[in-house]
């Protein structure tokens, strides 16, 4: 079992920046190498989508074409959190951002598809101003 806790969302102006946590418990033992992090957002109406992805075992990053360039997404072991660091945000990246945490391969973390994913966050709310 797995729970997953996220912080760090608020208002920004476009082309600030803003850093995501997402804290990771686990109640039973797991190799963190062998999951899949990722973080995803959505806004109403819309169907949720992934953003960013990291792989435990082998430290391989995965972004959404809209993300690439200005997202970073890092994990800390010793402290069980994952976090996404945001620049140059536009209007278009407001949205509720949730992370998400499996035992996967990591060919479908590359994905990062919403499907593959069963512990989810819930939710931290990222809005950008023009």
């Amino acid at each position: 079992q797995v729970q997953l806790a996220e912080s760090g969302g608020g208002s920004v102006q476009a082309g600030g920046s803003l850093r995501l946590s997402c804290a990771v418990f686990r109640n039973t033992y797991s190799r963190y190498s062998s999951y899949c992090m990722a973080w995803f957002r959505q806004t109403p109406g819309k169907e949720r989508e992934g953003v960013a992805a990291i792989y435990g075992g082998e430290g391989s990053t995965y972004y959404a074409d809209s993300v690439k360039g200005r997202f970073t997404i890092s994990q800390d072991n010793a402290n069980n959190t994952v976090y996404l660091q945001m620049t140059s945000l536009k209007p278009e990246d407001t949205a509720m951002y949730y992370c998400a945490a499996d035992r996967i391969l990591s060919v479908s973390c590359s994905t990062i598809g919403m499907r593959y994913f069963t512990y989810w966050g819930q939710g931290t709310q990222v809005t950008v101003s023009s």
